[in-house]
């Protein structure tokens, strides 16, 4: 649920922050979670990535279809492949206060969909392009007296 669709005033769209705009309730993998459960997972919600975290929430890594795709492309049985052989270490992610305006840049800059929103390290939630047009549709209403 992302709080965009509980707004009860206009606001203004720049200065919409991450934690405003971001779905908290994020589907995740664990690092010794299967290939093939990440892609089951990924097919299940029409998701392109799943974030990885550790136990109490640590953000790990992220799994792409990409990383996907390319066990496939080597022919290794997704079975057998873990999460931790195929994440991204170096992940790009936001704090719950970066602005839709830098959040906007980072997704442009690094041709990115989502990015995951980090408190201390801890996964909180996430913001795809589409959240961010959905914040600016509630916050720039006609509807707001």
């Amino acid at each position: 649920m992302r709080r965009t669709e509980y707004l009860t005033e206009k606001r203004d769209f720049h200065k919409l922050p991450a934690s405003l705009l971001m779905e908290q309730d994020v589907k995740f993998c664990r690092p010794s979670d299967s290939a093939r459960h990440i892609a089951s997972e990924l097919t299940k919600h029409n998701f392109g990535s799943l974030p990885v975290v550790e136990n109490g929430g640590m953000l790990v890594g992220l799994v792409s279809e990409f990383d996907l795709l390319g066990i496939l492309m080597k022919d290794r049985d997704p079975k057998d492949v873990r999460a931790e052989e195929i994440m991204t270490r170096d992940v790009k992610f936001v704090r719950e206060d970066t602005s839709v305006d830098e959040i906007i840049r980072l997704l442009e800059a690094d041709h990115l969909i989502r990015v995951p929103v980090v408190r201390d390290g801890k996964l909180v939630g996430i913001v795809a392009r589409r959240d961010i047009l959905f914040g600016f549709i509630k916050s720039t209403a006609q509807y707001w007296p």
